[in-house]
Formats: structure tokens, sequence, C-alpha cells
């Protein structure tokens, strides 16, 4: 074959062998579809928990101007919510607002949030679960201490109670 008319081939040459090479090539899985997890089901508490009800703790914390409130909801269908607020004097109050589960297992209290302000969590992440020991607890008052060891000292609260903005 003339050399002019190769050079017009080659280009047509090398594609036909790509195609028989990409042709030999094994054929890549189908994209794995990964449903996302399910939150936890909430579990019903014992029948007559002493810590089922609304919990309200207000304490001032070093290194925060203000006064935190705490609200504790614990529903005897073993879902909760935790309701903090910051009171700053004329300012108005800054919030969060968290939904999800509780569980009480001896002297600990579990709160695992599913919601943060009305949007989904990562319920996997273990900043969204938090157990606080619990010190004591009376049909009036609850104290917890938390993980990092801050003392939240709680009294009960009326069932319909909830924290003033």
């Amino acid at each position: 074959m003339p050399m002019h008319l190769l050079r017009h081939y080659r280009p047509i040459a090398v594609v036909c062998a790509a195609g028989l090479l990409a042709a030999c090539a094994a054929p890549s899985p189908p994209p794995v579809e990964t449903k996302p997890k399910e939150p936890p089901s909430c579990v019903p508490a014992a029948a007559g928990d002493q810590v089922t009800g609304n919990w309200l703790s207000v304490r001032s914390q070093r290194g925060v101007t203000g006064e935190l409130r705490t609200l504790f909801t614990l529903n005897p269908d073993g879902t909760m919510a935790y309701t903090e607020q910051l009171k700053r004097g004329k300012h108005p109050s800054q919030g969060l607002s968290e939904a999800g589960c509780w569980k009480h297992d001896q002297q600990t209290l579990t709160l695992r949030t599913l919601t943060s302000n009305g949007s989904p969590v990562e319920f996997e992440d273990p900043i969204y679960t938090n157990r606080y020991t619990i010190v004591s607890a009376t049909d009036k008052t609850l104290d917890l201490r938390s993980s990092d060891g801050v003392m939240l000292k709680a009294r009960r609260m009326s069932p319909g109670y909830r924290l003033p903005f």
C-alpha cells in the first residue's frame, strides 16, 4: 500500500483498535443504590417512670453572658423534645429546639436527637446523643450531671409548659 494512503487510514486503525480494547474490558458494575438509614424508633418508657414529664433547668454558665433555660419534655411514648434558650437582658432570646427519643436505664438518661430546629440530623453522629447521670430524682426535682460534668438542676413543670420567647 502506498505511504500516502497509509497516512489516511492510520486514524481509522487507531479508533478501531481502541474500540476492540474497550470491548474486551470488564463491564463496570451497576451503581449500588444505598437507601438512607431509617432513624431509630422510640421505645416507650416503663409505666410510671418518674422522669417522664416536663423539666425546666435555669442556670448560668461561665463564659456565657445571660441565663440558660433548658426544657426537657420526656413523653411516655419514648419521644422527647429538648429546648434551650439563652436570655440576655433586653436582647432577643436565642434558642435551640431538638426532638427525638429518650431512654432511662438505671441512673442514665439518654437523649437522642433526630431533628434539630426542624431539620433531620445525621443521627449516627455521636454529637446528637447526650447521656446524663441521674444524681437524684423526685416527683418535683431532677438533678442531672452531663458527661462533661455540668450539673443541671431541674424542676417539674406542668404538662403543657413551653419556654416563652
